[in-house]
């Protein structure tokens, strides 16, 4: 199976959809933030690896301790997803912090200070 294949992509969308109701509705970590979210998925054409980057509305401490409680955690949810999806292997999954919004946050925020800025020396002129 080839790593762009039709079938690889629709496996990849049902681990994520999958992954994101385990870590919403069945881990019990506190140390799992409420707003944690599964940006995307990776699994790899011998379904034997699985990236999963993980997106946590929080501190940077909260970010780091999801991560944590979901490495831990890794056993239960990847027997729970063998339940949920039949695949040939259930592949061994990596939680990957995923910094992206945050730092389109960070991005949008410096541009309206940079234009703020602009306006008000346009305005002085």
């Amino acid at each position: 199976m080839k790593k762009n294949s039709i079938k690889n992509t629709r496996i990849n969308g049902e681990v994520q959809r999958e992954l994101s109701n385990i870590i919403r509705g069945s881990i019990k970590d506190p140390r799992i933030h409420p707003m944690t979210s599964v940006v995307a998925v990776e699994v790899s054409p011998d379904l034997k690896l699985c990236k999963a980057w993980i997106s946590v509305l929080g501190n940077e401490k909260e970010a780091e301790d999801t991560i944590e409680g979901l490495k831990r955690a890794e056993g239960f949810i990847r027997n729970q997803l063998a339940k949920t999806i039949n695949l040939r292997n259930t592949p061994e999954i990596h939680f990957l912090l995923d910094q992206s919004i945050a730092y389109g946050v960070t991005m949008s925020k410096l541009i309206d200070d940079v234009n703020k800025k602009g306006r008000d020396l346009f305005d002085e002129n």
